[in-house]
C-alpha cells in the first residue's frame, strides 16, 4: 500500500491523525508531517505501519456507528466522556505536541498528559460567561486597569510544562508578559469555569487543585442548573499551611458577587443576569 492508498483509506474510514498514531505505534509527529505532505520521503517501515492499521478484507460499511475506531458526525463527535480512556489509550502519556496536533475542530483540554473530550457549550453556558467577560471588560476599561479579560477558547499553559493546556471560559491575566501571541504562559490571576454536566467533576474535582497549585488567586464555578456561584480564594503557602489554603463561598444567582482580586469592587450582578435571560433557565 502506497502513501497515497494509506490516505484514502485513512479517509475510508474515518480515523483522526490521533487514532493512526495510537493503532500504527508510530509518534503522532511523525503520522501529522507524514500524512500533511511535510515529509517527502517517509521511510519504508513508517509506511508498513501505517499500512498495518487497516484490516485487509474489512469493507468500510461493515463499520457499525458503535465500533470505538469511528468518528462520529459532527456534533456528536467529539462530545466529553466519563471516561476519557476508552478514547485516547495512551492517556497520561500525551503532551502539548500531541495537543497541537488535533484537528482544529477538536475541543480538549490536556491535564497532566490526559486528554480531556469537551462538547460545545450551551446557550445558557455561553451566554453566562460572555456576561461576565464583558462585565469585567467594562471594569478594567472604566477603572483604566492593567489586568487583561479573556474568554474561551484561549489556550492557557497553566504549568509552563509540556503536560497541560486548559481553556477556561474566562480569565483575567494581570502580568503581561504570560501573554504570547500563541496562549497564556503561566497562571491567570482569576478564573471562571461554567458548569456542564460532562465536564462539572473535571472542573470541581481535578481543576481546582491544578489552578490552587499553579498560583491562580480566585477561581468561581457557576453552576446554571443549580443556579449557584461557587468562589473559592487560594492564600499561598504558609508555615502554618505549607500547600497554601483556600476559603470557599457558595452565591444563589439571586445575589450579587464581588471579584476578590480587585478588592471587591468590580461585581457581577447573577440575578440581573437570571433575569435578563429568565426565558432561557426556566424552560
Amino acid at each position: 500500500m502506497n502513501l497515497e492508498e494509506i490516505r484514502q483509506k485513512k479517509k475510508e474510514y474515518g480515523y483522526t491523525n490521533l487514532q493512526m498514531a495510537e493503532k500504527s505505534g508510530l509518534p503522532l509527529a511523525t503520522v501529522q508531517k507524514v500524512l500533511g505532505g511535510t515529509t517527502k520521503a517517509p521511510r519504508y517501515q513508517t509506511i508498513e505501519a501505517l499500512a498495518s492499521v487497516f484490516p485487509k478484507e474489512t469493507l468500510y460499511d461493515q463499520q457499525t456507528e458503535s465500533s470505538p475506531d469511528m468518528v462520529r458526525e459532527a456534533g456528536a463527535a467529539y462530545a466529553a466522556q466519563t471516561n476519557p480512556k476508552q478514547r485516547y489509550p495512551r492517556q497520561g502519556t500525551y503532551t502539548i505536541d500531541d495537543y497541537l496536533a488535533l484537528p482544529d475542530d477538536q475541543r480538549v483540554e490536556l491535564i497532566d498528559g490526559v486528554i480531556y473530550d469537551m462538547s460545545a457549550p450551551t446557550t445558557p453556558h455561553q451566554l453566562i460567561g460572555g456576561e461576565i467577560y464583558a462585565i469585567l471588560r467594562e471594569f478594567l476599561l472604566r477603572k483604566k486597569g492593567t489586568c487583561i479579560p479573556f474568554i474561551s477558547p484561549v489556550d492557557v499553559q497553566l504549568d509552563k510544562d509540556n503536560k497541560t493546556m486548559v481553556q477556561p471560559d474566562v480569565c483575567v491575566v494581570c502580568d503581561h508578559s504570560k501573554i504570547n501571541r500563541a496562549r497564556i504562559y503561566g497562571a491567570p490571576d482569576f478564573v471562571v469555569e461554567v458548569l456542564s454536566p460532562s465536564t462539572k467533576m473535571k472542573d470541581i474535582l481535578i481543576k481546582t487543585k491544578k489552578y490552587q497549585n499553579a498560583g491562580v488567586r480566585e477561581y468561581w464555578m457557576v453552576n446554571p442548573d443549580t443556579e449557584t456561584v461557587t468562589k473559592i480564594l487560594f492564600t499561598p503557602p504558609t508555615e502554618e499551611y505549607p500547600d497554601g489554603d483556600m476559603t470557599v463561598k457558595t452565591y444563589p444567582f439571586s445575589a450579587s458577587v464581588p471579584v476578590g482580586i480587585f478588592n471587591d469592587e468590580c461585581v457581577i450582578d447573577f440575578g440581573e443576569i437570571r433575569e435578563r435571560y429568565a426565558f432561557m433557565f426556566d424552560k
